[in-house]
């Protein structure tokens, strides 16, 4: 009886380590549901990003607004006889290099 005992201790010991600590244990799974939030995070923040990029891709496929304004703001491109107006802070510009790094 008393071995009986014993197998069925140990039965029942393995059956818990693998339920608690081995493969498929609550642990794994919980650190697997954590890496699959993770993952569905990162996708979903890909897919804003792939919806933004078809859009700037059909805004310069279908005119010319799109690639104007990607000339004008990235290249710094203007159209013939129109003038550029660039405007600087005095403030930052008209002090000397020294008293910029003071502050």
């Amino acid at each position: 009886m008393k071995w009986l005992l014993a197998i069925l201790t140990v039965l029942l010991l393995m059956t818990q380590y693998r339920l608690w600590v081995g493969e498929g244990s609550f642990a794994e799974v919980t650190r697997l549901e954590r890496q699959l939030n993770d993952q569905q995070q990162k996708n979903a923040a890909l897919e804003r990003e792939n919806r933004q990029l078809l859009r700037e891709v059909r805004s310069l496929k279908e005119g010319t607004d799109g690639v104007e304004a990607k000339a004008r703001y990235d290249l710094g491109l203007i159209k013939e006889g129109e003038t550029l107006f660039i405007f600087l802070d005095q403030d930052k510009n008209n002090e000397p290099e020294s008293q910029r790094e003071k502050q």
